[in-house]
């Protein structure tokens, strides 16, 4: 379970600061409107909300690195496996990033981020079978 534990950690780090450096904010672009205010564009905010992402992902690295309760690490599993899901929903679905495929968030963050997600919930998958084989069988006398 360290491994897995070390393996959602790594991911946390990777979701949480990828797309700091990958947006296009980070690239000196943004939307000028019509008044001459500049905006951010919606990659940025994609990067933003992986932040929420990312810091329950540590956490849960670090309760999964310290638990030994097969309870507990199955609903930590089932936590990691949702919230895999959600980085990769971030940038494809729910808020995306820029349209153009030229632009450093469309062929460094998304991909990244998708990949991502996916170890991550590839990873809670496995520790979720690991954490549900190892139990102990239920025997059918009465415990005294």
């Amino acid at each position: 379970m360290k491994i897995i534990a070390a393996v959602l950690i790594v991911m946390a780090l990777v979701i949480g600061i990828v797309p700091q450096f990958t947006d296009c904010a980070s690239q000196g672009r943004a939307l000028t409107l019509e008044n001459g205010k500049t905006v951010p564009m919606k990659c940025h905010w994609t990067g933003q909300a992986e932040i929420a992402i990312a810091v329950p992902l540590l956490v849960l690295g670090g309760l999964v690195f310290f638990n030994r309760r097969r309870e507990t690490l199955r609903a930590l599993f089932i936590l990691g496996i949702v919230l895999g899901v959600l980085a990769i929903l971030l940038p494809t679905v729910l808020i995306g990033v820029c349209v153009s495929p030229d632009m450093l968030c469309n062929s460094a963050m998304k991909p990244t981020l998708i990949f991502t997600g996916i170890v991550t919930v590839i990873a809670s998958l496995i520790g979720l079978f690991l954490s549900a084989k190892n139990e102990p069988e239920a025997t059918d006398s009465p415990s005294a």
